[in-house]
């Protein structure tokens, strides 16, 4: 029986969109618990997964098989691997954003606030930025931008005056320090909602997550075969306006632009108009899958 961490997001949904053929080669760019890469390599034959993840944690996952190719890499750089494998294009890619359950669940990484643990927040564990130092050394207006941007945070004015007041009496470095300084800002009603906003927006900044993003998408567009498919999970609003954007446009403005007859001008068609989500049952049974958005589009 698999693991919680090894529980895939929307698989059947997934699996069907990726339109995967048996000598395909794919590119799972969030390997994660391995679940997804496991349901893409029953649908393979003679094909190459080549599966992304920057975390030392998911290459503990990797299982053998000598169809998978693991690169324990940021996906931002999945244009320069796949040409280490001498690949210059691929059938399929897909990504399943944002952090994984195990991570939420493991105190020390400091990815959520349900548990005392060290501020940290980095998915590469070799990075050297991480959450505290975000927190102890940005400015007042950068962190106004952080939790602005990344946070969509109203009163975040108020919340950086109670983190520099905080500060300047002892450096901030574990979760339950900033959750009781959040905590005084936030509305009563929405209480773990305004908290998650507070850790979502230090660990985009943390890990770079837009950029990153954008850099991914750019490149799985390049890296695509014509009628290749690209199917990416999300999870909040910032990643899936940019992935609905290039996907719609094939810029992250959304700005449409049209040819002389008046077609619409972008690399992909999409495949499923409305954006998929899961049914009752599975976000019963996976609790993760309950702001999950889909989205297949096919390479023109």
């Amino acid at each position: 029986m698999l693991q919680h961490y090894h529980i895939p997001v929307l698989p059947e949904q997934s699996i069907s969109g990726l339109n995967i053929r048996p000598g395909d080669d794919v590119v799972d760019a969030t390997f994660g618990g391995g679940g997804h890469s496991r349901l893409i390599l029953q649908a393979l034959r003679t094909g190459r997964l080549f599966a992304f993840d920057q975390d030392e944690d998911a290459a503990g996952n990797v299982f053998k098989d000598k169809r998978l190719f693991f690169i324990r890499h940021n996906f931002r750089y999945l244009k320069n691997f796949l040409r280490f494998y001498e690949v210059e294009s691929v059938d399929s890619v897909f990504a399943d954003l944002g952090v994984s359950s195990h991570d939420f669940d493991i105190p020390e990484r400091g990815f959520s606030f349900r548990f005392e643990g060290e501020l940290d927040m980095r998915m590469n564990q070799d990075a050297t930025k991480n959450a505290a130092l975000v927190v102890n050394e940005y400015s007042e207006e950068q962190l106004l931008s952080v939790f602005r941007l990344y946070g969509e945070i109203k009163n975040a004015p108020r919340l950086v005056a109670g983190i520099v007041k905080e500060r300047n009496l002892g450096k901030i470095t574990t979760t339950t320090q900033l959750k009781e300084v959040a905590v005084k800002c936030a509305p009563k009603a929405t209480e773990n909602k305004y908290l998650a906003q507070v850790f979502q927006a230090l660990r985009i900044e943390v890990n770079d997550e837009m950029d990153a993003l954008k850099e991914f998408l750019v490149a799985s567009l390049d890296v695509l075969r014509k009628g290749g498919r690209l199917v990416v999970i999300t999870y909040h609003s910032l990643e899936d306006r940019l992935c609905k954007n290039f996907i719609k446009a094939g810029n992250f403005e959304g700005k449409v632009e049209k040819d002389f007859y008046g077609n619409v001008s972008s690399p992909f068609r999409m495949v499923n108009r409305k954006v998929i989500t899961p049914d009752e049952k599975e976000m019963e049974s996976n609790t993760r899958s309950r702001s999950a958005k889909l989205r297949i589009a096919e390479k023109i």
